[in-house]
């Protein structure tokens, strides 16, 4: 009966050939679309990031973003820079909201604290630095660490950061980077260089 079947089946494809090879046409012709759009949308997203500026103040400014938004406008300067950037932040993120790798091969891990009163609020402490400090080089294999804020840091966490090289972008940089048309590493004063075993 099975082997009826077949033959059957075969019988009405050599009848109506034109059907199958009208199905894989159209297949391909869907395939090919879907893959132009696709290209065409990172095309889009490129262009877009390369253009990508940000007011610190005003309607839509980083001032009135959310935390997680603030994450993801870092990472997207970041991207606007030439680096492959991502958002890991989330519980147990171990002190880095985006990690990034620049376009050397360098991967840097970034915290990013968001001040909801960005001039007279409490500024960001030494004790962030110390959380980063600890898991950068360890737990996400990052040979830069930094910490952006919309605030400001206190005098405590500016010296402990220099002694440390974990760079420092408060509100005056960030307004710089996110505004301009310079990368991050431009901005800051100094990126310090590789530790011991590590590499670019």
């Amino acid at each position: 009966m099975a082997l009826s079947a077949a033959a059957a089946v075969l019988r009405w494809l050599a009848a109506n050939w034109w059907i199958p090879a009208a199905l894989a046409l159209a297949a391909s012709a869907a395939a090919v679309t879907v893959l132009r759009n696709r290209a065409l949308a990172a095309r889009d997203h490129q262009v877009r990031a390369a253009q990508l500026r940000l007011a610190l103040s005003g309607p839509g400014g980083i001032d009135h973003m959310k935390p997680d938004a603030f994450e993801y406008a870092v990472r997207d300067l970041l991207q606007r820079d030439g680096c492959r950037a991502r958002k890991v932040g989330r519980a147990n993120d171990q002190s880095v909201d985006v990690l990034a790798e620049d376009p050397t091969g360098r991967r840097w891990a970034v915290q990013c604290k968001h001040k909801q009163d960005p001039i007279g609020g409490k500024a960001v402490g030494v004790g962030v630095l110390y959380a980063l400090a600890g898991t950068y080089q360890r737990a996400h294999r990052a040979h830069v660490a930094a910490v952006v804020t919309n605030g400001r840091f206190s005098r405590e966490a500016v010296r402990w950061g220099a002694e440390q090289g974990i760079l420092l972008v408060d509100r005056n940089t960030l307004a710089r980077w996110a505004a301009g048309n310079q990368p991050l590493w431009n901005v800051l004063p100094h990126v310090p260089a590789p530790r011991n075993g590590q590499q670019n």
